[in-house]
């Protein structure tokens, strides 16, 4: 049952990236591990590119995650997608630069930053910023559009294109709503593998539920959160999985698909996890989640039938 792919996201600044790499045993772990590195370009800095060229050097694959700067939203949106394309020319001019290799391009599909830390210190009173998007349907398409124009060039330049995703987005598509698209700004992208972000450490105790009831028919599933990350106050500030939730997601995750994320390889190295890895046991029992991820899966029935309506309504 070991996963035919595993990748670890990375997402640090650069002098702690560094410092990652330069952790007795890190490397070659992941390359006995046969793992990719998903690596978060916060910058495009000579120090990073220093990272990427010795990752590249004994041949473990890098996939370009790519980031904004957080005045412009950080991940990417329906309202940044002339930054995203500014962002992947520096990037192509930086990969030039340091002769970088790549595994394929990381598209981060959240909303805004600056939106989600709105959302935490005022709450329901940032509705009156989002809900005129309800009408706004032309500003989800046109971002698809774009969207859609980058990744056609991201691909022509020889890259695979990936795309994290929140999971609500399946059941957006099901329903061939727009809903969650036009409030909170994520899009739906035909990308070459769509990665669903089922962070079980946000969702407790109904995580491992969350998890069993999206992965059938998932390209990959990207388990976590071990340690890392940007920080946001509230909800998100969820205690790291430690090793026994970490191995049950990792059990659960690689019955639906072979091609599993993790999120952080900073966390992993902090808890000791990665190392844990060499030896891990994947056939070991573990007990599905079926009862309770029976009410996830009606609470996702009654979620669709919302988007149903609203993709009727909002037509």
């Amino acid at each position: 049952m070991k996963p035919h792919m595993l990748t670890f996201f990375c997402e640090l600044q650069a002098d702690a990236l560094r410092e990652l790499f330069a952790t007795p045993g890190v490397v070659e772990d992941l390359v006995a591990l046969e793992a990719g590195v998903s690596l978060g370009l916060l910058d495009l800095s000579p120090e990073r590119a220093q990272v990427v060229q010795r990752l590249n050097r004994v041949g473990i694959p890098v996939t370009a995650w790519l980031l904004l700067p957080t005045e412009q939203g950080y991940w990417f949106h329906a309202g940044n997608v002339e930054q995203a394309t500014a962002r992947y020319e520096s990037f192509q001019a930086w990969t030039a630069e340091h002769r970088l290799v790549w595994e394929g391009v990381g598209l981060d599909i959240e909303p805004d930053i600056r939106e989600l830390r709105s959302w935490m210190e005022g709450g329901w009173r940032q509705l009156g910023e989002i809900l005129p998007r309800l009408v706004q349907g032309r500003r989800v398409r046109d971002a698809r559009a774009g969207y859609t124009r980058l990744m056609d060039r991201i691909r022509a330049d020889g890259y695979r294109v990936d795309a994290y995703q929140f999971p609500v987005i399946v059941d957006e598509r099901q329903s061939r709503s727009t809903l969650v698209q036009r409030l909170a700004g994520v899009l739906d992208l035909p990308a070459d593998r769509e990665v669903l972000m089922l962070y079980t450490s946000f969702l407790r105790p109904h995580g491992p539920s969350v998890l069993w009831s999206y992965g059938p028919g998932s390209q990959s599933l990207a388990v976590g959160v071990t340690g890392g990350g940007v920080e946001l106050p509230g909800v998100f500030a969820a205690r790291p999985l430690d090793w026994a939730e970490f191995s049950r997601d990792l059990r659960l995750a690689v019955r639906w698909t072979h091609d599993l994320h993790v999120f952080s390889l900073e966390g992993c190295v902090q808890q000791g996890f990665l190392n844990r890895l060499l030896t891990f046991d994947w056939d070991a029992p573990v007990s599905p989640p079926a009862t309770s991820a029976r009410r996830v899966d009606a609470v996702r029935r009654a979620a669709r039938l919302l988007l149903r309506t609203s993709a009727w309504v909002l037509r």
